[in-house]
């Protein structure tokens, strides 16, 4: 050991001032990249500022909000793991961003590191022409007939799960039970069922469970592609996810082939398919296009993300806001009622679901207020001119807050306000551009009207048959990251049981 330390200590200086090169010439591209705009002087090595992201997720994103609107920029700038960061807070700056996706500007990437997380075959990653014959592929499993056969077995598990819940409530009445979960549950259930129905057996069912759970820890941990950390088992965990829905795909081709009705998403996706391969042998034309194991599992996979954090955050927000707004909460009553009742022993209806415009504006309201995933990361491909004044740099992870847009525009942006979505005021058609939800420009959620029925059926379901009543501590109803936003204490309710039998449709 001394004879070693004899060779090496002549270069410990030379180590040591090599290393504090690095350093330097890290903080001088950081400041170079950042020039004048707001955002913390000097960043940690490497890391920069991820431990509190990590630690505080939603503090961080506050501090990134207010440094934004500390100038007149409507952006700051920051550095996570090595990379360079800006936060949009200007609704025009984001438009910028979504309008221009595309291999020289914009790439979206729904994860600071998302293609090693979410693989190669990925919607999300496509751009132009490929992205557009896909989008219209998918139309298919949004229209109103798929829709309606959708809404009929949403309900039928989301009044399932209530039934659990509330045998649950029943055993302790004096002690709140904690929705997030229980929702959480519900959706995957529900999304599970929705896109590949039958074609998913109960030990399957299992593994995807655990499998998703590895997945929605991952996101919110370091990316360490190694054994033993969480970003690791979270990318082989989509791996398996994808894998499974792969088989469920094929399953419905199967079954498609024989020109048999849809019975859930894959199965109108794949009906649409063979309708087209059909009219092209009629035609005599090139066989248009054809679908890969592996893709139709990753597109798969991709729907169901879409589908199950964003819409279990939103219908804890709808609890919180139904219950703090009684007034709010009697009108969703009424006019459910004047539709729908659970001694009918019949489905809510697709029609109903149209005609239920209060239980709309709310299902919007809660949208806008509490907009589930806040953030949309995208990366900048090549250098881009945001402002007259500012040149993003390449590789640059973009982040417009489409929370932050939810309050801009609209009046009084942070009351909760259901009839500023009434035909009365408009307010979602006069600040449309501010309604960024669902995003906007090419890439804008395909799902939106399936993502908006879930939350109608649930809060009309929710509130026709159950009683609730918000535990109350301090701060429970903060907002906390998840990675989705949720209230800090998961919304821990009272329940019990408000009609006189639960309904019991087949």
């Amino acid at each position: 050991m001394a004879s070693i330390w004899v060779i090496l200590s002549p270069w410990t200086p030379y180590f040591f001032s090599f290393i504090a090169l690095l350093l330097l010439l890290e903080q001088i591209s950081y400041l170079k990249k950042k020039r004048s705009i707001p955002g913390p002087t000097l960043v940690f090595p490497f890391l920069g500022n991820v431990i509190s992201l990590i630690i505080n997720p939603t503090k961080f994103w506050q501090d990134q909000t207010s440094f934004a609107k500390s100038t007149g920029h409507g952006f700051c700038a920051n550095y996570i793991i090595g990379k360079f960061i800006l936060f949009i807070h200007s609704t025009d700056l984001s438009h910028k961003v979504f309008a221009n996706v595309r291999p020289d500007a914009f790439q979206l990437i729904g994860h600071p590191f998302g293609k090693r997380l979410f693989g190669e075959h990925n919607l999300i990653y496509m751009f132009g022409q490929e992205h557009k014959d896909h989008r219209r592929r998918m139309a298919p499993n949004f229209t109103p007939k798929a829709l309606a056969t959708y809404t009929v077995i949403q309900q039928k598990i989301i009044i399932k799960h209530f039934q659990s819940w509330l045998d649950e409530a029943s055993k302790s009445p004096n002690k709140p039970i904690t929705l997030r979960l229980l929702c959480r549950d519900m959706n995957l259930d529900t999304s599970q069922t929705v896109f590949v129905g039958p074609y998913l057996n109960e030990d399957s069912r299992k593994r995807f469970n655990v499998d998703y759970n590895y997945f929605n820890v991952g996101l919110m941990k370091l990316p360490v592609d190694l054994p033993g950390f969480a970003f690791r088992d979270a990318r082989l965990a989509v791996g398996r996810l994808v894998d499974t829905l792969s088989v469920c795909a094929a399953q419905s081709q199967n079954k498609m082939r024989g020109d048999e009705e849809p019975t859930c998403l894959i199965d109108f996706w794949m009906q649409e398919y063979f309708r087209e391969i059909q009219e092209a042998k009629i035609n005599g034309s090139q066989k248009p296009f054809e679908y890969t194991g592996k893709e139709l599992g990753s597109y798969l996979f991709d729907f169901l993300f879409a589908a199950q954090d964003a819409s279990t955050s939103s219908l804890l927000w709808a609890v919180v806001l139904l219950e703090s707004h009684p007034q709010v909460l009697e009108k969703v009553r009424s006019e459910v009622v004047k539709f729908w009742s659970p001694e009918s022993e019949q489905p809510l209806t697709a029609e109903m679901l149209r005609v239920m415009k209060y239980l709309e504006a709310v299902a919007r309201e809660v949208v806008r207020i509490r907009t589930p995933a806040t953030l949309v990361p995208h990366i900048a491909g090549e250098e881009f001119r945001l402002t007259d004044d500012y040149v993003i740099p390449k590789g640059t992870i973009v982040f417009p807050s489409v929370f932050d847009s939810s309050f801009q525009g609209f009046p009084e942006p942070e009351k909760f306000d259901p009839d500023r979505f009434m035909e009365e005021r408009q307010e979602e058609r006069v600040y449309k551009k501010n309604y960024l939800a669902f995003g906007a420009g090419s890439h804008g959620c395909v799902g939106q009207r399936y993502a908006i029925n879930q939350l109608m059926l649930f809060i009309a379901l929710f509130t026709a048959l159950i009683d609730f009543k918000r535990h109350k501590t301090d701060g429970c109803d903060d907002i906390a990251y998840i990675p989705t936003i949720a209230p800090k204490d998961d919304c821990k309710v009272f329940l019990s049981q408000r009609c006189t039998r639960f309904p019991s449709f087949s």
